[in-house]
């Protein structure tokens, strides 16, 4: 360390997503003060005043003023509602005890610090761990997230009046990380669910939950954004806010001043593991018909329609004659699929679903995961320029994908930079495709675009190409200063700007 400063490793500046569960129970609190003035109006010399009273009140016109919300009122009414959740695990652990890095055996600081380690034998070690949920009806049913009781032996639900309940996990959705829990009780508190379809950005909204085991906690934000797509967020739109949650907030319930329950806190976005402004819910609509399935079915059924899709920026919207960046591009079709027996091609993009606007790839996923496998579904396509429209059948998503996304940064020497030649038969047969031509070096606008040796280039602005003069020419023909090829890689088909050179 010099001057106070100290260097960051990777590990500092790389952001985690962290699950908001609270695995060892513990807390360690920090209490910090600040102390500021306002001078008063009456402090200020008349001529002041005045001044201030002729300023025109432009932006108290365009912008209401409103009073701070009353949180008493309603933690004080639902707070009830909102239990703590705790759980047992059993753990393999290794029989060696692990190593403090940068303390050897000799070291003299090694055995002080040996002594705050806990030993792991070989057998399972029973891990405590902690976490939030509410209740949605008088008789016992408890959501939280499903991570939270994902592998547990033992779950405890404690309310707000010191009353354990052992609940039982009557069933978990990893995909949308909701589990519903039952308890036997009657005449319990029950919050009042809500509609994450009217949440605005800037709404106001409180958090209830049991942050690092410090029960019925409650913290308030607004509402940051909606329908964010995560790494790890497939079918989920979350609901982004500034409120401070931390682990041991997972499943508990995000309120709007209505007091009904819009979403379950479930990720915090993070350098430290504590919250730094970035939390996560997830929107009340989609937990309650996974609650729903899960209830009914025991599981939850997933619509799919066979496609691989990729967001649009700026210069794939310029390729395929789109007047802004939008929709879900496809970048490929899975062959028998709901969407090729439609008719649906890669270069398509897909701008809206039964009159659903798609405005990003993310919003694709989780609305066709809503579909009820066996329903009909339009497709409004965009396609040489054109829409058009599209019908097919949902059917059963039987794995973990619905849509898959896939990035675009990522895909003859001349304008593009790109030295190619056909593929053998061999390498045709192994690379699952009828034709396309092989990447043999990039350079210039291809290698800028991400384009690799090893890539196979199947089509540019949705014609298909067969060897490097067809290549060639279509870039010549090409009116614009981008192109869009489509290119293979290993499994994955993308498509990828190219500034023409």
């Amino acid at each position: 360390m010099h001057g106070g400063f100290r260097a960051l490793n990777q590990m500092e500046v790389v952001m985690k997503w962290i699950h908001l569960k609270r695995s060892v129970v513990g807390a360690a609190v920090g209490v910090a003060l600040a102390v500021g003035g306002i001078q008063g109006w009456s402090s200020l010399p008349p001529a002041a005043r005045a001044d201030i009273n002729s300023t025109p009140a432009a932006v108290s016109t365009a912008i209401p003023t409103q009073t701070l919300p009353d949180f008493a009122a309603l933690a004080e009414r639902y707070g009830p509602a909102v239990v703590n959740i705790s759980v047992t695990r059993s753990l393999s652990a290794a029989t060696e005890m692990p190593q403090f890095r940068g303390f050897s055996e000799d070291h003299p600081f090694f055995e002080f610090f040996r002594r705050f380690q806990i030993p792991r034998p070989g057998g399972g070690v029973p891990q405590q761990g902690l976490g939030s949920g509410f209740i949605v009806s008088t008789d016992g049913t408890v959501i939280t997230n499903a991570h939270v009781v994902a592998d547990v032996e033992h779950v405890t639900v404690k309310l707000t009046d010191r009353r354990e309940f052992a609940a039982k996990v009557v069933g978990t959705d990893p995909q949308t990380d909701v589990a519903v829990l039952r308890i036997e009780a009657d005449n319990l508190p029950t919050v009042k669910l809500g509609d994450a379809k009217s949440v605005r950005v800037g709404d106001w909204v409180v958090a209830i939950g049991s942050p690092y085991g410090f029960e019925n906690s409650v913290t308030s934000g607004i509402v940051s954004a909606t329908s964010r797509s995560l790494p790890d967020g497939t079918y989920v739109p979350f609901i982004q806010t500034d409120v401070a949650v931390n682990p041991g907030n997972s499943g508990g319930p995000l309120f709007n001043m209505k007091g009904e329950v819009i979403g379950i806190n479930s990720q915090i976005y993070s350098r430290t593991g504590g919250y730094q402004g970035l939390s996560f819910a997830i929107p009340m609509d989609v937990a309650a018909d996974v609650m729903d399935q899960l209830v009914k079915y025991g599981k939850v059924s997933r619509g799919r329609i066979g496609v691989t899709i990729q967001q649009v920026n700026q210069s794939l919207a310029d390729s395929f004659g789109l007047d802004q960046p939008k929709g879900a591009l496809v970048s490929s079709v899975e062959p028998g699929g709901p969407a090729a027996k439609a008719g649906v091609e890669p270069g398509d993009v897909i701008l809206g679903v039964n009159g659903h606007a798609i405005s990003t790839s993310s919003e694709l996923p989780p609305y066709v995961a809503a579909l009820k496998p066996g329903s009909k579904a339009a497709l409004e396509v965009w396609r040489n320029g054109a829409k058009r429209t599209l019908s097919l059948t949902v059917v059963e998503l039987p794995t973990a994908k619905v849509a898959a996304r896939t990035d675009a940064n990522s895909g003859p020497g001349g304008k593009l930079g790109l030295a190619v030649r056909p593929l053998e038969p061999e390498e045709r047969k192994q690379a699952g495709v009828d034709g396309g031509l092989i990447v043999e070096q990039a350079s210039g606008p291809a290698a800028k675009a991400g384009i690799q040796p090893g890539d196979v280039v199947l089509a540019l602005n949705g014609t298909p190409v067969k060897n490097a003069d067809e290549l060639r020419r279509l870039v010549e023909r090409n009116g614009g200063s981008t192109v869009a090829l489509l290119i293979k890689r290993n499994d994955a088909r993308i498509f990828v700007p190219v500034k023409v050179g």
